[in-house]
């Protein structure tokens, strides 16, 4: 967990600004019992989450893959090859959802903006060099061109809510070593 206890805060604003702002269907599935708060999910998302990433198209249709998330300071960071089709969907519209979903025991559902954390011609987001360095400690010093052969991004959400029916049944997961992307 890296989060501060304002990074927490402002992760529990949204967690219940966007459950209580959801359809009457949605929170007859997901309500104060299945759900969990800031911390517990802060706690859970350690090391390397997959998500399932949606973008679009320029014809506005929906393409989904897998990325490696990491759950940092309350926001999902994930990467992909530079010349990869979803980066090119990035560029030009960078509206995204995610999920990540660990069977019938946790979901998480995230809507948001993609932002670029290391742009191929501009000067990289003020906190690059500690994303970078914690990348580089999951995955490898050496596993990429960190600067060239991949662009990361940070998942800035405007909505997203916690299915957990069962928290007995959580646990944090072991460290994952590999890359989706």
């Amino acid at each position: 967990m890296r989060e501060t206890p304002e990074e927490l805060k402002d992760l529990q604003a949204l967690l219940d600004a966007s459950l209580n702002g959801s359809t009457r269907h949605l929170r007859s599935i997901i309500n104060a019992g299945s759900t969990l708060t800031a911390e517990r999910l802060t706690g859970l998302l350690t090391g390397m989450c997959t998500l399932a990433l949606s973008t679009v198209t320029a014809k506005g249709e929906p393409r989904i893959s897998g990325v490696d998330g990491h759950f940092l300071h309350g926001k999902w960071h994930f990467g992909t090859a530079r010349n990869a089709a979803k980066a090119r969907h990035l560029a030009a519209r960078p509206a995204v959802s995610a999920a990540h979903l660990r069977g019938e025991d946790l979901g998480v559902f995230t809507h948001g903006t993609a932002e670029t954390l290391n742009p191929p011609d501009s000067d990289p987001a003020a906190d690059w060099p500690e994303v970078r360095a914690y990348l580089k400690d999951f995955y490898g010093d050496d596993s990429f061109d960190w600067d060239n052969e991949v662009v990361y991004y940070r998942l800035h959400p405007h909505w997203m809510t916690v299915f957990a029916p069962d928290t007995t049944k959580l646990t944090t997961p072991p460290r994952k070593e590999g890359h989706a992307g």
